[in-house]
């Protein structure tokens, strides 16, 4: 067996494209958009690197690739946090334990060749972008931005003595039986905000350049505190919201304000994976770039993908008025579900504001961490 490092735009293929022959017959398995895949790994395109590195690698036993991993420092993480933490991230293995072994050590090989003492992960390549091995919760496909793979896994890292570092619990918000107590006190907790000064708006995306500084300057304060966090740079957050911007509906993204000062928003985008898992291989030629524009209108999931309030506003009722918000305009638009995702397992009042809407947590993911020296 050999571990060779991703160099050509041929192994970046073949390092993109292995997981479509891994799970060829799992019917959950959703394959991620080729150019999209592609672009997130690319230096020239994707500004995480002009602060970070990694290398990628692919496991090749008797002329086939078995597995792939990749190697991550993040140097924006280690400024932020202090800790001389490396990561792994884009993990895929055949059912092999041999394998998983030989990838993982030349990771953790890798990391201590860059004076880290702490191997975790999986994530690719920081936890703004996917992250998270799925430990509970294999009957149903995975929502957008969120990750798959074999039960396997769980056991593999966990037998090269990896540990539990944080789970990350996502929770399933069914239509039909989702709490209407926010809904109903919907005006009266408008009207009370607006005696404070505090306004619900949704985002204007005739603005979209201007309201991302807004959301990005609420992001960095509301999401702070939270664990691994990382700042991501003005390029960085301007990448990110680029490849959402296109499956972006308003009204599914209300924003707080006092005095025109942003304190809080939300985000739930469309379950495009629904779409995506018809797309074979990920790519949109010849007939893929059809499957992803005409079938957005039978989508009926969405997923929350953030809702935050910077700390001084918390706890006055603008978080319950965004969950109304968005079960409101879900149900005219014919949604039948919701997924909350990701909320970190120890984050008390994101959890029970989950619970209190009868949301209850169907899929867990974990990060782990191993000391390398």
């Amino acid at each position: 067996m050999n571990i060779r490092k991703v160099h050509t735009k041929s192994d970046l293929k073949t390092f993109i494209d292995f997981p479509h022959k891994l799970y060829k017959n799992d019917p959950n398995y959703v394959p991620q958009l080729f150019v999209a895949m592609k672009e997130l790994m690319s230096p020239d395109k994707n500004p995480w690197f002009q602060h970070s590195k990694a290398d990628l690698f692919l496991a090749e036993k008797q002329g086939e690739i078995v597995g792939r991993i990749a190697a991550i420092r993040n140097n924006q993480y280690i400024d932020f946090s202090g800790e001389p933490k490396g990561f792994f991230g884009f993990f895929d293995v055949i059912e092999d334990y041999e394998v998983a072994r030989r990838l993982l050590d030349h990771v953790s090989n890798w990391l201590q060749t860059e004076n880290l003492n702490v191997m975790s992960g999986p994530t690719n390549f920081s936890t703004n972008d996917t992250a998270g091995l799925l430990i509970e919760g294999f009957d149903r496909p995975p929502v957008v931005e969120m990750t798959y793979n074999y039960p396997y896994y769980q056991d593999f890292l966990e037998r090269w003595g990896l540990l539990k570092e944080m789970d990350l619990l996502a929770y399933y918000v069914p239509q039909d039986t989702v709490s209407q107590k926010s809904v109903r006190l919907g005006k009266l907790l408008e009207e009370r905000l607006k005696r404070k000064g505090i306004t619900i708006r949704y985002l204007r995306m005739k603005d979209f350049k201007k309201e991302l500084q807004l959301v990005k300057d609420i992001y960095l304060q509301a999401w702070e505190n939270n664990w691994g966090f990382v700042p991501p740079t003005e390029a960085e957050f301007d990448f990110l919201a680029k490849n959402l911007k296109s499956i972006i509906k308003t009204e599914y993204c209300p924003i707080a304000e006092v005095n025109g000062k942003g304190i809080g928003f939300a985000l739930a985008i469309p379950d495009i994976n629904q779409i995506l898992i018809k797309i074979k291989r990920g790519r949109l030629l010849p007939t893929g770039i059809f499957k992803l524009l005409l079938g957005q209108k039978n989508i009926d999931m969405l997923r929350i993908i953030t809702l935050g309030v910077i700390p001084e506003y918390r706890k006055l009722g603008i978080e319950a008025l965004f969950y109304a918000r968005i079960i409101e305009n879900s149900r005219k638009n014919g949604i039948k579900a919701g997924e909350g995702s990701w909320v970190l397992e120890n984050n008390e009042m994101m959890n029970q504001g989950m619970l209190n809407m009868n949301a209850y947590p169907y899929k867990r993911y974990r990060i782990y961490q191993r000391k390398i020296s």
